[in-house]
């Protein structure tokens, strides 16, 4: 009798931190998409969204403010703010993505191939991740630069080759704990050979970790492109970029505030709506909460 009372009790205590944990699960999930959603549909719809060439040039009305003809105001050289916004976004959410999927494919190969066999192969990858990760990434993304010249392919190659160790580390790491489990022990004395244990077995059970991974690199690799494109070792003038527009309104800072607030609000906006996404991702997929 005190047993059933005591469970109930338990129960009951508990009933509150469980509803406080799904709506917690299911508001994060509601920004973070929503945000994500309006983004992506600026950046499919800026042929028809953007109210001007982002492109065209109008020094008569350079460093309009906002709220007159331009309804984000213009930049040193006239052109608007919003619809070089709408194209920007295009470009950045492009090299995220692209950039991450590079890096996820060669990480999540190496990683888990690393994990699986073990040995002299996972040494070398071990050592081969310690070498890269010891490499500063300005200094990397400089000589990729020079050896391939600025522009979108190159800086696609630049966000992938400084991000793929961390697929590889965090990938690996999993692969070490599932490699010993029973599904795995099973298929092997079953006579299943090492590839379909790893596509079968191996893969489906790292891929919570891996949509986790690839959502929040996507919100770093958008800071990055922003940060070599203000480097000018990115995407290159006069294609709009949220990088771009940050190097446009530098030496206007203290006259024309609106030249770099909205692509940083545009910038902050992506990269927080991308990692609240995989943290909602990270606690929904993990068994434990």
């Amino acid at each position: 009798m005190s047993t059933a009372r005591a469970s109930r009790r338990a129960s009951s205590s508990s009933t509150p931190a469980r509803r406080q944990r799904r709506g917690r699960l299911g508001r994060e999930p509601a920004v973070a998409v929503g945000l994500l959603a309006a983004i992506l549909l600026a950046a499919l719809l800026a042929p028809l969204l953007a109210p001007y060439d982002p492109l065209a040039q109008d020094l008569a009305r350079r460093l309009e403010p906002p709220g007159g003809r331009y309804l984000l105001g213009s930049d040193s050289l006239g052109r608007d703010i919003l619809s070089r916004l709408l194209f920007g976004a295009r470009t950045s959410l492009l090299v995220g993505v692209l950039a991450v999927a590079a890096s996820s494919i060669v990480g999540s190969v190496l990683g888990v191939t690393a994990g699986y066999f073990g040995g002299w192969w996972d040494a070398l990858i071990m050592r081969v991740v310690d070498t890269w990760q010891a490499v500063p990434y300005l200094v990397l993304a400089l000589a990729i630069s020079v050896v391939l010249g600025p522009g979108l392919e190159t800086l696609i190659v630049v966000l992938a080759l400084g991000t793929w160790m961390t697929f590889a580390r965090v990938l690996r790491g999993e692969t070490l704990s599932v490699r010993a489990s029973n599904m795995v022990l099973s298929a092997r004395v079953v006579g299943a050979t090492d590839r379909r244990i790893m596509l079968r077995h191996v893969l489906p059970q790292l891929s919570g970790s891996l949509a986790v991974l690839s959502s929040l690199m996507i919100g770093s690799t958008i800071l990055f492109e922003a940060s070599l494109s203000f480097l000018g070792l990115g995407i290159q003038r006069p294609m709009p970029s949220w990088g771009n527009m940050l190097l446009d309104g530098v030496e206007v800072l203290d006259t024309a505030w609106w030249v770099t607030v909205f692509p940083g609000l545009a910038v902050l906006l992506a990269s927080l709506a991308v990692n609240m996404l995989g943290d909602w991702l990270r606690d929904a997929l993990d068994p434990r909460r």
